[in-house]
């Protein structure tokens, strides 16, 4: 079985490129925001804060953040544990600096032995990710847009620097990644 880590920064097309994943591989595309954004915004709003913010939210980076990612891998270890490999679409960028997480968070979160994890790390240039996260128009990315030259500089400053999978990469310039570029890649892990 295998775990696709589909990385990028806001506005990469990752979800398009999870998405692509799991209809050429039969994967669960298990979404972050899908998953936790209802119940994020809730949390959010009880405690007092802006239910639209994340980047400069406190609270979010505090407390509610780590949750996301903790329901996202019970979800891929529910699917992984009934035979199905699974898509992780989610920036994981606060994880990129332990080297070892793609050893212990499977075993933290009781992943059956023998998945493969696989990164697939989406590029763009900043101008096509700002362009993207603009015309989606939602208010998470309120605080990116505002001092977006901090945000993609915060995003390049941060590489991935998970060791123990294999990688692909896609270039998801303003034209896209086709489901021919997917299948190719595909092929490569045989």
């Amino acid at each position: 079985m295998r775990a696709y880590f589909v990385i990028g920064p806001a506005g990469s097309g990752k979800s398009t490129v999870a998405r692509l994943l799991a209809r050429l591989t039969g994967a669960a595309h298990l979404d972050k925001d899908t998953a936790c954004t209802r119940l994020t915004e809730a949390l959010l709003a009880a405690a007092g804060t802006d239910p639209g913010d994340r980047d400069g939210n406190a609270y979010y980076l505090s407390a509610v953040r780590e949750l996301e990612y903790l329901t996202l891998l019970d979800l891929a270890r529910d699917n992984l544990a009934v035979g199905r490999d699974v898509v992780l679409d989610a920036p994981f960028g606060s994880y990129f600096a332990d080297a070892g997480f793609l050893t212990a968070a499977p075993r933290r979160h009781g992943w059956p032995t023998g998945v493969e994890p696989v990164v697939v790390h989406v590029r763009v240039d900043s101008a096509t990710a700002r362009e993207r996260v603009r015309a989606r128009g939602l208010a998470r990315d309120a605080s990116k847009l505002a001092d977006w030259a901090a945000f993609w500089s915060r995003t390049e400053a941060n590489p991935c620097r998970w060791e123990g999978a294999r990688r692909l990469a896609f270039d998801n310039t303003p034209e896209g990644v086709s489901e021919e570029t997917v299948r190719r890649a595909l092929a490569t892990l045989g």
